[in-house]
This record gives C-alpha cells, sequence and structure tokens, in this order.
C-alpha cells in the first residue's frame, strides 16, 4: 500500500478527519514566516528489523524538518511521575512540543539518531493527538522508530516491558502519556514522562536538566509533513521520500498486550491459577476502572486463565475513564467495595478475590470476601510467600526488599526473619530501580527484589515499574500455593491468609488520609510549621534517649525530614517527608505528594504497630485500633485548621 503525503492536504484515506487540533495549529506555525525548514539525511536504524508480520504501508512523505520559534511556559517541572497538568494546558499551542523537544535536548547527543523510541498511553483524553506530535518531533530528532501501542495504549508497566524485552530490548526508551490515577478527559489531567533504557522513570538528575531546559527554550523541530497514522490497527508504515527509496523514518504499531503477555507466561504457573479459579468454591473479580488495564485482563484472565467476561467490569478503556477517577482505593473503586462486601450488606456471597487497577495499570488493590488488604500488608504477604512465585524459585529466591519511607514497616518484619536487606526509598519508583540494577552500577547484585509503596504500588525486578496486574497474579499464585490440597468447600481465602501472616510477624495498623487539592501556601505553611517544630523539639533535649511525653500516653522520639543517600550512585533526596516517630515505634509521617496537576495534595499516614501474641489484638477493627493516634495526628498537624478541610478527600 502506498500513499504520497505530499500531494494530499488531507492525509491518507482512513485519516482524513485529523483528530489532531494541535497538529494544524503546528502546520499552520510551520506555514508562517518565523519557521525555518531543513532537510538532510537521517540516520539508519540500529538494532536491525523486529521480525513482525503486520502488513506494511509505504507513504512517500517529506522529511523536511520545520523549526518553530516558541517561548518557555512555567511550571514544566516534573513532580514525582513526570508532567501533569490540565487537558487543557496541555493543548496549549507548544505546550507539549516545549516539554518534548526539552526532553528531546536534554539526552546524549547520540541517544535518538538511529534510535527504537516507544511512545503510548493509558488512553485518557489527548492521548492519540500528542503521539502523532511526539512521533513527528521524533523524526526531527533522527530516530528511525517509533513503536506505539495498537489505539495508542501501553500500560505503564507494558511499555518498561516493551523498552526491556522487544527485539532482545533494542528501544533507548519511551516516552510515556499518563497522569496515572488522576482522571482524565477534557476538564480533567494529562501527564507525560520518560523511561529510560533500562524501562524505568528517568532519576532526577535528567529530569532536572530537562525543567532548566524548558526555561530557556526558543525552537522546536518538527517534520511538519508526515501525516497522521491509523492506530487503530497493526501496522508498519514507512515513510520515504520518493517511491521505492529506502525509509527514513518507520511508525509500528504493535500489540500492546504481546509482549507483556509473555512475560507474565514466564513468570508465573498460569496452569495452577487455572485450575484454582475453576474451583466452584472459588470466584474473583477485577475492576478494570476504563483503564488501560482492561486490554490486558481480558488477554490474561480472560483468554488465558478462563475468567467469564462478567466478572472483569470497566475493562473497556474510555478518554474519561468512564466519568470516575482511576484510582483503585476503596472510595473511587466503589462499584467493586460494593460487590466485595466492605460498603455495607450484600445480595449475593462476595467473590474471594477481588482486584482493581488504576488508569494506567501500575496500581493495584487487593481485597477478599468483607475484607480490605491495605498496599503496605499485600507487599509484605507476597515477600512472606515467595516460595509461591515460580520465578522468584527458579532465580534462587528474594535477594532484596525495599519500600518507600511512608509504607509501613511490615515489610521491614518480613526482612528481618527472612534475613534479607531491607531499603527505605523516597517515595518515586526510580528509586527502586537503582537498585534493582545496582549490579550493572559497580554493586551487589540485588535481584531478584521485591518492593512496594503504600500508595497501591507493588512490583519486583522483573521490570522497572510497579505492576498492578503482576501483583494480581501474585495473589493468584499464593492463593493456589496454599489450596493445592484443600477439599472443596474448605478453600483458604485472603482474610484467612492475612490473618495467618499477621499471627507470624504482627500487623502494622495503618491509614492514610489525603486532603487533595489544597491551597499551596496552605500546604507549604503546614509543612514548615512541622520543621519548625522539630527544631524546637531537638533545642528542648528531647529524643530517642529522652522522648517528650504526649497525650494519650504517645511519647514523642524523634522529630526529623526524611532524607535518601543512594546507595548506588551516591544521589541525595532532601526534603522527602516530615517523620515523627514514637517510643513504642508508631510513627505520624506529613507528605506532599507530587502526583497532582494542580495546587498540593497533603497525605497524613499513621502507623502503629501490635506484636503477635493475642488475636483479640491482631484482629482488631482498625479504625478503633488506629484512633487515639489519627486524633493526635489531626491536633499536631493542625490540619484541620491551616487547610481549612473538616475532612480529608480520601481515607485509605
Amino acid at each position: 500500500l502506498r500513499y504520497d503525503a505530499r500531494r494530499s492536504s488531507v492525509g491518507p484515506p482512513s485519516m482524513a478527519h485529523t483528530r489532531s487540533p494541535a497538529l494544524l495549529l503546528n502546520l499552520l506555525l510551520a506555514a508562517g514566516s518565523g519557521a525555518n525548514v531543513l532537510s538532510g539525511a537521517l540516520p539508519t536504524l540500529r538494532g536491525g528489523v523486529y521480525g513482525d508480520e503486520a502488513p506494511v504501508i509505504e507513504t512517500v512523505a517529506s522529511r523536511q524538518v520545520t523549526v518553530v520559534p516558541t517561548q518557555p511556559f512555567r511550571g514544566q517541572k516534573p513532580g514525582t511521575s513526570g508532567l501533569r497538568k490540565k487537558t487543557a494546558v496541555f493543548m496549549q499551542s507548544g505546550y507539549l512540543e516545549n516539554f518534548v523537544q526539552s526532553l528531546f535536548d536534554s539526552l546524549p547527543p547520540d541517544e535518538l539518531p538511529g534510535a527504537t523510541l516507544v511512545v503510548s498511553g493509558d488512553g485518557r483524553y489527548y492521548n492519540s493527538a500528542a503521539i502523532q506530535i511526539i512521533c513527528r518531533m521524533a523524526a526531527a530528532r533522527g530516530v528511525a522508530r517509533m513503536w506505539v501501542g495498537r489505539d495508542g495504549l501501553l500500560s505503564t508497566p507494558a511499555a518498561s516491558c516493551v523498552i526491556r524485552e522487544r527485539a532482545g530490548g533494542v528501544a533507548c526508551g519511551g516516552v510515556l502519556l499518563t497522569a496515572s490515577h488522576n482522571p482524565g478527559g477534557p476538564e480533567h489531567d494529562f501527564g507525560i514522562k520518560y523511561n529510560v533504557r533500562n524501562g524505568g522513570p528517568a532519576l532526577e538528575s535528567l529530569t532536572d536538566a530537562v525543567y532548566k531546559r524548558t526555561l530557556e527554550i526558543s525552537e522546536y523541530s518538527i517534520c511538519a509533513g508526515l501525516p497522521d497514522v491509523d492506530l487503530s490497527r497493526q501496522r508498519r508504515y514507512l515513510f520515504c521520500e520518493a517511491e521505492g527509496a529506502a525509509p527514513f523514518f518507520e511508525i509500528q504499531v504493535i500489540d500492546p498486550a504481546e509482549d507483556y503477555v509473555k512475560l507474565m507466561a514466564s513468570l508465573f504457573d498460569l496452569e495452577a491459577i487455572r485450575a484454582l479459579l475453576s474451583r466452584p468454591d472459588m470466584s474473583f473479580i477485577f475492576d478494570g476502572m476504563h483503564g488501560v488495564a482492561g486490554p490486558y485482563a481480558h488477554a490474561i484472565f480472560g483468554d488465558i486463565l478462563g475468567v467469564p467476561s462478567e466478572a472483569l467490569i470497566n475493562c473497556d478503556p474510555s478518554e474519561d475513564f468512564g466519568g470516575g477517577h482511576p484510582d483503585p482505593n476503596l472510595t473511587y473503586a466503589a462499584a467493586l467495595a460494593r460487590r466485595m462486601g466492605l460498603s455495607g450488606p450484600t445480595t449475593d456471597e462476595p467473590p474471594v478475590l477481588g482486584a482493581a487497577a488504576d488508569g494506567d495499570a501500575d496500581r493495584n488493590m487487593i481485597v477478599g470476601r468483607r475484607f480490605f488488604v491495605t498496599p503496605s500488608d499485600s507487599v509484605a504477604v507476597i515477600a512472606a510467600n515467595a516460595d509461591a512465585l515460580p520465578w522468584l524459585a527458579r532465580a534462587g529466591g528474594l535477594k532484596a526488599l525495599a519500600r518507600s519511607m511512608p509504607t509501613s514497616g511490615a515489610l521491614d518484619r518480613v526482612a528481618a526473619e527472612l534475613g534479607l536487606p531491607l531499603f527505605e526509598t523516597p517515595t518515586g519508583w526510580k528509586y527502586f530501580g537503582n537498585l534493582m540494577d545496582s549490579h550493572l552500577l559497580g554493586g551487589a547484585n540485588l535481584s531478584p527484589l521485591l518492593c512496594g509503596e503504600e500508595s497501591f504500588g507493588t512490583g519486583s525486578s522483573h521490570i522497572r515499574e510497579k505492576d498492578g496486574l503482576w501483583a494480581v497474579l501474585c495473589w493468584l499464585s499464593i492463593l493456589a500455593h496454599h489450596n493445592a490440597g484443600t477439599p472443596h468447600g474448605q478453600l483458604i481465602g485472603v482474610s484467612q491468609l492475612v490473618a495467618q501472616h499477621w499471627r507470624r510477624f504482627g500487623r502494622n495498623f495503618y491509614t492514610r488520609y489525603d486532603y487533595e487539592g489544597v491551597d499551596s501556601a496552605a500546604a507549604a505553611d503546614l509543612v514548615d510549621r512541622l520543621r519548625a517544630m522539630g527544631q524546637s523539639f531537638s533545642d528542648a533535649g528531647f529524643g530517642p534517649s529522652n522522648p517528650q511525653p504526649l497525650l494519650d500516653g504517645f511519647s514523642l522520639a524523634t522529630i526529623d525530614e526524611f532524607a535518601y543517600n543512594d546507595p548506588i550512585d551516591g544521589s541525595i533526596a532532601r526534603k522527602q517527608g516530615v517523620r515523627l516517630l514514637f517510643a513504642d515505634g508508631s510513627r505520624i509521617i506529613v507528605r506532599l505528594s507530587g502526583t497532582g496537576s494542580e495546587g498540593a495534595t497533603v497525605r497524613i499516614y499513621i502507623e502503629r504497630y501490635q506484636p503477635p501474641g493475642s488475636d483479640d489484638a491482631l484482629l482488631a477493627d482498625a479504625t478503633t485500633a488506629l484512633a487515639p493516634l489519627v486524633s493526635l495526628a489531626l491536633k499536631v498537624t493542625m490540619v484541620r485548621e491551616l487547610t481549612g478541610r473538616d475532612q480529608p478527600t480520601v481515607i485509605t
């Protein structure tokens, strides 16, 4: 199939009506007197041609590079997981282009010419249009081949997998279009981040360089003559300057699930899981929250494991996530919570296991029948049952565990009993990636490594991102392992597994209060006040050996601000959250989140440890057990007074 883009103003027949208003603006800019048009030889593809059987569409198109004058936009500083803003902000003329050009300018000069680059997203509004723009800019930078998931979709863990695994891992990195668990649509959020060659998020050294470049950018480059491509079909689009000439650029639309499904099949005993799911006393439900997890759930849970389609709810991706908030917690995954009996009586008996994933499928929520599993407990249970995960056994077992600082200490207790090193990092998956690649950077080999964040993120060194469906498969594997010999009707469920875990390791009662969209100045004042309290605490002579008595019998041993000295590359991350540590091991942590698109999110984490011994104490209601410490946290932080919020937006 051939098409000459230079002879038509509307693009190929299937794409005559472009869905890219930003593209039209760029073409108008390129045609104006302020644009410079360049041309020249582009590098040839590095890494060879991947043996894909997809049909080839050869298009004759201009390779001219248009240089468009621009001015910096304020506030393009990436947060914990990339740049997130309102969709309307990204759709401003030049806004996306400025950031992408700043990213390309900040990479090593030889990184992109002739390279393969991944670009896809979670399917939120503006995803497809942004992909077309980024492909044109990549062509202008000398990239030889783009891999794009069909319909523009790749989950964040699948994108990491494609970067690492496809064609032997030839991709130099990937541009991921996602605002993760934030809502999508014209009135809501959009996001962009870059994952490097190892498949993990860029470190701060790169994101800081990108931000610096955004402050001084004066032009961006784009191959404006490249037409839109149809992302709905698996095709190889080859662009040539003349019919029969060698292609100077390729866009390959790939199956978004292919590489990821292959990886999961190599990690888990899917036959054992299928046998578990076929038991008459076993039932399972998965909520895709109208995010990108849907195609992967259908491919793995449905096609391979035989889960009926009616048990895969909200698994059709939507540009606005069905009008919902794709954050897998008890507040926003309300439909799943109701089905699982967590928000009142149910007509039917709830399933044994329920799970949900967020917008880009890197986060997960695990629930049992009338039982919620905290993310901190989830990663601890997986670690304690690592022998139920075949790929870990084949790799010689776990070598290390890691958690983000706000995550509860449940994982620490598993590490201590198993004799494994435990790393406490700032929030952000990039810090785990450094640990996973320690042996490549001159350090010890810490892989296989299992890690988790209290913000519903769980993963391991199989990729370099947290992985929602992987976590669900871990729980299915653990249930299969523990029920291999149990008679029908006596199936060991989620609550029984977790109770067994608590009896062995003790229980870390845990909750998180989120105050979303808080005035940024008020949020900063709250944290500054706690810093001042820490200074006064030290000046008064209090400390671990002389704790300060407080209300309800609590004694404050330390107030500090968490900083992390990366043991792998020596980088230092400061101001990662204020910690109030008590003599009995309880903790109150206050941290400002970097995942919102406007305002600030104040997170307050509250934790109390109950050692094993008494079932009544271990199995107590979490709200009741934490009530005194929650009351103290609200008084000490003065969050109500300083933010004007009587109640948190979300309680986990």
